[in-house]
């Protein structure tokens, strides 16, 4: 894989880090500023709705610039959005500097997935999109639960801080060694006349049944991570460390999840799927019930992240597929899918809450959301 994939693993570790780490800091942040755990837990549906919104709009503003050019800006943007969220003492600036940073990382995400796309021969976008998702299950592993013990120790202003500050070598390393993928004015009028075809890709049914399912599959997996925190210091009764321990187990099965998908997605997709499917319909409720018991709590969390990215890392891949006659477009359209879900997931989490599951709920929602995703799988079976 050539050297400029990895430098935007880099960058989206760092968003990666921002877009988990609340799963950990919800409880401190939520006391800080006021707001109940619910309400705070807003903050992650409104970065998702930023993402899913920005997608599209930011891909179709950046298509006729420079790549380097607008991913650096995107980047140098996420940090800012953060430094003031560290500094701010009010709830809705808050809110606002998420969906600023959303907006900043929708559009990365979403030139960065078409870049890669490009940087790889046609049938290597599975392996490519691994390296960059990579960067997000590492930012599971270790970013998000270095917040966790920053926001435990220091406070969750803290962790803010710690983002806007891995930015940086992010942004340095895409300036120095990535060129730049549109060099002439001539490139960017031939370009242009194109934007109204690339948008009518959205009209397929095989692309938008790919991003639909994308989009459940990820609704189950953020509204389950969101609220993990509470239940591990809640119903397992174990203490604020453990909740690290909790997401680096999330983080290291999303990160052998999404490598050993990344080596399927272009050749047997349908494999990961038909499997890990099923495994998560059951596996989402099998932790509601299992949550009051640490010894089975810690190894399903693990399945779980493996599960989840690898179906949705591969569906996510089918989406780049089914989006080839859009290849401005494409990772824009991947990006609203994955943060459709992303958005939709945390709120019917939240509205779990107050169901008689309590802070099981969430679990028991991203059962239901993996049925609705296989029900949409079955009335078409053939993915690939």
């Amino acid at each position: 894989m050539p050297l400029p994939l990895y430098l935007l693993a880099l960058a989206v570790f760092a968003m990666g880090t921002s877009e988990f780490m609340l799963a950990g800091l919800l409880p401190g942040l939520a006391a800080d500023l006021g707001v109940t755990v619910g309400t705070a837990g807003g903050l992650t549906s409104a970065f998702a709705v930023g993402m899913a919104v920005g997608a599209p709009l930011m891909a179709a503003l950046a298509r006729n610039r420079p790549g380097r050019g607008s991913l650096l800006g995107f980047v140098l943007a996420f940090a800012a959005a953060h430094a003031v969220g560290a500094l701010t003492a009010s709830f809705p600036v808050l809110l606002a500097t998420r969906v600023v940073a959303a907006l900043a990382n929708a559009g990365f995400l979403a030139v960065a997935l078409s870049t890669a796309a490009a940087l790889v021969p046609a049938d290597r976008k599975g392996r490519a999109l691994a390296v960059l998702l990579s960067g997000t299950t590492v930012a599971t592993v270790a970013g998000v639960p270095g917040g966790a013990v920053l926001g435990a120790l220091f406070g969750w202003r803290a962790a803010f801080w710690a983002v806007a500050l891995l930015c940086l070598p992010a942004a340095a390393g895409i300036a120095k060694y990535l060129p730049p993928l549109v060099t002439s004015d001539e490139r960017c009028d031939a370009l242009a006349p194109a934007l109204r075809s690339e948008l009518a890709e959205l009209g397929r049914p095989r692309l938008l049944r790919a991003m639909l399912l994308a989009a459940l599959v990820n609704a189950a997996t953020f509204g389950g991570f969101t609220f993990l925190s509470p239940v591990v210091t809640g119903r397992a009764g174990l203490g604020e460390l453990w909740v690290p321990v909790a997401l680096v187990l999330f983080g290291a099965g999303s990160f052998a999840g999404v490598t050993v998908a990344g080596r399927l997605a272009d050749r047997r997709p349908g494999l990961v799927l038909a499997v890990g499917g099923p495994l998560l319909l059951v596996g989402w409720p099998a932790l509601a019930v299992l949550a009051g018991r640490p010894g089975a709590l810690f190894p399903l969390v693990f399945l779980l992240g493996a599960l989840s990215f690898a179906v949705g890392g591969t569906l996510i891949t089918r989406v780049l597929y089914e989006a080839a006659g859009a290849p401005a477009l494409a990772g824009a359209y991947a990006t609203a899918a994955l943060n459709l879900g992303a958005t939709t997931g945390p709120l019917l989490a939240a509205a779990a809450l107050g169901t008689a599951a309590g802070a099981l709920g969430p679990f028991y929602a991203g059962g239901l959301l993996l049925a609705a995703a296989l029900a949409v799988a079955a009335v078409r079976p053939r993915v690939g």
